[in-house]
């Protein structure tokens, strides 16, 4: 998220985190880097000087106490501020009302309000196991029904028909009705936007409001818009009492700026975040572990939840085990470790929620061509028949070729692979009955090497 800002915020956190004590000089230095990041990043002027100001008293009135160094202080004051202004802690949906819970969907044409309606629909059945229903009162983007049909299928939810010669308040109400009468938790109403912002727009979205009286009122953001975002910020909170806000495309190459902006502009918080394209790409936003990764600092806890949420416990469990006594390991595992990365998200996805310095010699690696180095090692084992992938030792040259052929790679690709899977047979088996153990006192005992911390020699 923010890789211009955070990239920024990372190197003024690495400056400052080395000082040794806080002066006025020190900070009005820092102070100077993080005014010029915020600008970069398009965050509107008046929060930039409110945030400066912010920081500015605190760094110059902290005690410093413990054993933190006034570096650390400084950043942390920094990242306490950073959470401040994108609003402090998690803000959930409210829906505490008679059923159903009315969600309306404001926001500009290409902010990705359809598919974020969708998003925030499986969020709420998977979540919050809720029954939900979508409709779409856009009638002047062609495709925009047709969309929300299609996303909503992905969904899980059910969608309400409506039509392009429909009055968008009289598909809201038919929709109302009909969720009312057919016992749904929560109707989803999918309005239309423009380019820009216009009178007909915002009359159209007041009478939706007035008709509908919805319990949330989401205005959805396009997190790269910049400086653009204050201005359409501003007009829909004085047309409508906003009661959340969801960023979108958070995953893009954007500057940050509208994740700072957009809270203190509308006073609304941000409740989500989109991470990615996919259906399930959207995720609670928590200000204070966003501002962990602006600063570089990663979030481990969205890493950890990213990663129970995709992986099958039951079958990590059984390679687990298999991996403790040495046996049985074979391609159908190495493809299924394989498909568990993907479930995952990858590993850009991955690396995009570690600590800064993980993440900067990351780049270092092609994670494009790594990830693309693992749908070819899929093919290959796809390309195998249920023998060979048990039995790889049988795989000898005429196979190779009718692998690498079904593949639509080179046999020397299936080479490359069949000698990963066996560097890793060989290591599985030194692992076995505290082989490991034997095998890292080795490494510790080598010369020059000086052991591992901690590691018995």
């Amino acid at each position: 998220m923010a890789n211009t800002l955070s990239e920024k915020l990372s190197r003024v956190v690495r400056q400052i985190s080395g000082q040794a004590r806080i002066t006025e000089s020190n900070v009005a230095d820092m102070l100077r880097e993080v005014r010029m990041a915020l600008l970069e990043a398009d965050v509107a002027l008046p929060v930039v000087r409110d945030f400066i100001a912010r920081v500015k008293d605190r760094a110059l009135g902290q005690e410093v106490v413990g054993s933190l160094t006034p570096g650390q202080v400084l950043v942390s004051i920094v990242q306490r501020e950073l959470s401040a202004t994108m609003g402090e802690g998690v803000s959930d949906i409210n829906l505490a009302t008679q059923p159903p819970a009315v969600i309306l969907m404001a926001g500009l044409q290409g902010a990705g309000k359809t598919t974020t309606t969708a998003k925030l629909a499986k969020h709420l059945i998977t979540k919050r196991k809720k029954k939900v229903l979508t409709v779409s009162a856009d009638v002047y983007r062609p495709a925009a029904i047709e969309q929300l049909k299609s996303v909503t299928a992905q969904a899980g939810a059910e969608w309400f028909p409506s039509d392009p010669g429909q009055q968008p308040v009289q598909i809201a109400l038919a929709a109302l009705a009909y969720a009312r009468n057919h016992y749904f938790d929560v109707l989803l109403v999918d309005t239309a936007g423009r380019l820009a912002i216009d009178e007909a727009l915002m009359s159209e979205i007041k009478a939706l409001h007035a008709a509908v009286n919805p319990v949330e009122t989401l205005f959805v953001v396009d997190a790269m818009l910049g400086q653009d975002a204050i201005n359409t910020a501003k007009a829909f909170k004085e047309a409508l009492p906003l009661t959340g806000i969801v960023l979108t495309k958070t995953d893009g190459d954007s500057r940050g700026g509208a994740a700072l902006s957009v809270r203190q502009i509308t006073g609304a918080p941000i409740k989500f975040a989109g991470t990615s394209e996919k259906i399930d790409g959207l995720e609670a936003f928590d200000a204070e572990r966003h501002a962990g990764r602006m600063l570089g600092m990663g979030d481990i806890v969205a890493l950890v939840e990213q990663v129970t949420a995709n992986v099958d416990m039951q079958a990590a469990q059984k390679m687990a085990e298999k991996l403790k006594s040495g046996d049985g390991f074979d391609l159908n595992d190495f493809l299924s470790q394989i498909q568990q990365m993907k479930q995952m998200g990858g590993l850009s996805s991955l690396m995009d929620k570690m600590p800064g310095q993980v993440a900067a010699k990351a780049k270092d690696m092609d994670l494009g061509r790594a990830e693309k180095e693992m749908v070819k090692k899929q093919g290959i084992i796809h390309s195998m028949t249920p023998r060979e992938r048990a039995k790889p030792d049988i795989i000898k040259a005429t196979r190779k070729r009718r692998i690498a052929m079904g593949a639509g790679v080179q046999v020397q690709d299936v080479n490359r692979l069949l000698n990963e899977f066996g560097q890793m047979q060989d290591m599985m088996k030194k692992m076995r009955g505290g082989g490991l153990m034997k095998m890292m006192k080795k490494l510790g005992g080598m010369k020059g090497m000086g052991g591992f911390p901690g590691m018995p020699r």
